[in-house]
């Protein structure tokens, strides 16, 4: 449709509903559940979060320990994901397989109660930045992941799918009646999916809007929007006024062309981020996930699908540790900060709003910021800020992001506090160069927030991922970090 979404990992809202992706029952609401970040939310008071929000149904990345404990008899429904790298070895043999899924899924069930309803197998393997690097994993890897459920007596309770990335599929003719899939993975594509609808699996596909604005700034805003004004794309009979249902329509129709026109779908990811794009802000994702929220709870569909989908809304929480290399807007996808605090409000239901986590302690009330004395001109802070920026979250300081709009001295002091905080303040941790000082007087400008992080120590469980487990692409990482040296030091 000349609209086509080159889409990552975002964040989505669910119905409760049958295998077959039809509604059934009482309208619920689920979401993506990541932990990639520097100081996650201690699993037990993530759960709480994800209750008292209303949220039945979630996805996980992988196969977190603490995560799948604490959804032990939550009543959430869950999705364990299976990341790219384990599909080699799951596709060379059944019995590794037969273990993971032992391991990750049967134990959990057996001894916490977990209600487990799907496998993820593989994380949008097939995406074209990939360059065929899982193309000959993954559906083998997929059909031994089902040959274990089976034999652990799991194959009716617990489903397989596939969560893949909407470049799968496209249209020639820039309508969604045009859709069908890709031409290099045609054939894979039909395998894969024949082989799910023979088990009673869902197809899982993860759609971002915000990725058409962000990719084209000639991409028409008000599209990207469910409640836009611009004008419809005019497919025959049917106008669409938004890119999702646009996306969501061709695929159903590659679906319809190759024979499988019942087939269940799941969005498995869909949101909008807060930071790190000029068109990632506050205001534009309270208007796109609102009017998503809203949909789901009226039980809007599409023009060819009338019952909506189970949609994951990417995500629950931020996270600072992501890779940047799709853009500095990954790391804050979520609804709520890293820690569970609101972001901005929704009605959720009914009325019902947001409602933060509880029981998250920090670290003391200090700041690490730029010392009055120092100087701009200090030939030292240029590899003081690039320090800083190597080992902590800088993304909110980029053009068009929330503290974008600082003064060089307070665009230091940023980068600073966020070094001071990520190393849990670190006794030394906020000395760089003579050109640092601590204060106790917040130095937050809205709409930039200076945290403090939470102090893992005093929670029960205190999952903690270390610098060197970062997944960063060092090249992106350097030039944004150099781009940003420019920026404080007034280069621009």
């Amino acid at each position: 449709m000349g609209r086509r979404q080159y889409l990552l990992c975002f964040f989505f809202l669910c119905l409760i509903s049958s295998d077959q992706g039809l509604v059934k029952g009482v309208v619920g609401l689920a979401c993506n559940w990541g932990t990639q970040s520097t100081h996650p939310l201690p699993a037990n008071i993530a759960v709480k979060l994800l209750k008292e929000n209303g949220f039945n149904k979630v996805k996980l990345f992988e196969a977190d320990p603490a995560a799948l404990k604490a959804l032990g008899k939550s009543g959430i429904q869950v999705m364990v994901g299976i990341p790219n790298e384990f599909l080699a070895p799951l596709a060379s043999s059944v019995q590794v397989a037969i273990n993971w899924v032992q391991q990750n899924v049967s134990s959990y069930i057996s001894r916490y109660g977990t209600d487990i309803r799907y496998v993820a197998v593989g994380n949008e393997p097939f995406l074209q930045t990939f360059k065929d690097t899982f193309l000959n994993t993954t559906f083998p890897a997929l059909q031994n992941i089902q040959a274990a459920l089976i034999k652990a007596g799991l194959g009716k309770q617990v489903k397989v799918t596939v969560p893949l990335n909407a470049d799968v599929y496209q249209t020639d003719s820039g309508l969604p009646s045009g859709g069908n899939f890709r031409s290099d993975i045609h054939g894979l594509m039909i395998s894969i999916i024949k082989f799910l609808s023979n088990n009673n699996a869902p197809l899982t596909i993860n759609i971002y809007p915000f990725l058409s604005l962000y990719a084209d700034p000639h991409f028409p805003v008000d599209y990207a929007f469910f409640n836009g004004t611009s004008a419809p794309v005019v497919d025959g009979s049917i106008s669409y006024t938004n890119v999702f249902e646009a996306n969501f329509d061709t695929l159903i129709s590659a679906l319809e062309k190759n024979g499988f026109s019942s087939m269940p779908v799941i969005v498995g990811e869909v949101g909008w981020p807060t930071d790190g794009d000029r068109n990632a802000n506050m205001d534009y994702a309270r208007r796109f996930n609102q009017a998503l929220v809203d949909r789901i709870n009226q039980g809007q569909g599409t023009p060819k699908r009338k019952t909506p989908p189970d949609i994951y809304l990417f995500a629950l929480t931020d996270e600072d540790a992501k890779s940047v290399r799709p853009g500095n807007f990954e790391r804050h996808w979520g609804i709520f900060y890293y820690d569970g605090a609101i972001k901005y409000q929704m009605d959720m239901g009914n009325g019902k709003p947001l409602v933060p986590a509880k029981g998250v302690r920090y670290l003391a009330r200090q700041w690490c910021v730029m010392s009055p004395e120092a100087s701009i001109s200090d030939p030292y802070l240029p590899n003081s800020i690039a320090y800083a920026c190597s080992y902590a979250d800088c993304t909110s300081l980029g053009y068009g992001s929330s503290c974008g709009a600082l003064d060089a001295r307070s665009n230091a002091s940023y980068a600073f506090n966020m070094y001071y905080q990520t190393v849990d303040q670190r006794n030394g941790a906020c000395s760089f160069s003579n050109l640092s000082t601590l204060t106790k007087v917040d130095p937050s400008q809205n709409p930039c927030r200076f945290e403090i992080m939470m102090d893992l120590g005093k929670h029960e469980t205190p999952p903690r991922r270390s610098f060197a487990g970062r997944k960063e692409n060092p090249a992106a990482m350097m030039a944004f970090i150099s781009a940003l040296i420019l920026i404080i030091c007034g280069a621009y």
